[in-house]
């Protein structure tokens, strides 16, 4: 693991590499600054319940499985105000992310799991509590993700509560799009997955949800204008760019 700084931006490495982790921009450090982070929470437009419960509700439960440089976590714990998890294998990652990327500390509404996420997944206090998993695991090499298979996925599936959703980064030059969709089908069923476009930097977001039909566009068109408006991202525009499983 190593830093770097450059043009106002703070990165985290993989390893001694040049592959980004994570970056932040050192003013504005509760912004999500990489487009494929920010589409993590494009699965949030496939969630029926609202984005901002009502007083008195439960908090829903946001999840990431792999902290990065704490980006999804910083913005499901300060700006959505759900309770969030995050589980990271490396402990210096999450020194790193309190000591250089403002990741608060834990809380009543924050845990930040120092442990292996597949174990963590498959504990039975977990079964059916997470309302948002976001999944973004990867080794030093950066080659393909290294928790991408049925089993896994299925897991994931009876992580989420009634009304969970989910989402995947893949990456890498051995990660394989078609494969990866071809699993999370069949632990999802082919009618609750669907995926956005790569982008420029080749990255692919999956999403799938655990229960439910597609939704009407009008449901889709309003969900995505109350992302946008809580979050500031461009959620009009990956609702027309979803793409889906029949």
């Amino acid at each position: 693991m190593s830093l770097s700084e450059g043009e106002g931006l703070r990165h985290l490495h993989l390893g001694d590499t040049d592959w980004v982790q994570g970056t932040m921009r050192i003013r504005s450090p509760w912004k999500i600054e990489l487009e494929y982070v920010q589409r993590m929470l494009a699965a949030l437009l496939l969630r029926r319940g609202p984005l901002e419960p009502p007083p008195g509700e439960p908090l829903p439960h946001a999840v990431q499985l792999g902290l990065g440089a704490a980006a999804l976590t910083k913005a499901c714990h300060q700006t959505l105000r759900w309770r969030s998890t995050a589980v990271e294998l490396n402990p210096q990652v999450v020194q790193a992310c309190r000591q250089w990327f403002k990741l608060p500390p834990d809380d009543a509404r924050l845990a930040v799991v120092i442990g292996d996420a597949a174990d963590w997944l498959r504990q039975p206090a977990q079964l059916g509590t997470v309302d948002l998993l976001c999944v973004d695991l990867y080794d030093h090499d950066a080659a393909a993700p290294v928790l991408d298979d049925e089993g896994f996925y299925r897991d994931c599936r009876a992580a989420l509560g009634e009304d969970g959703v989910m989402s995947v980064n893949v990456f890498g030059w051995r990660a394989n799009r078609a494969g990866s969709l071809r699993r999370l089908r069949a632990a999802f069923g082919a009618c609750h997955v669907a995926w956005l476009p790569p982008t420029a930097e080749g990255n692919t977001v999956l999403l799938a949800w655990r229960e439910g039909p597609w939704p009407e566009r009008d449901t889709l068109a309003a969900r995505a204008a109350e992302l946008q408006r809580l979050m500031k991202l461009p959620a009009l525009r990956w609702a027309r760019s979803l793409s889906r499983s029949d």
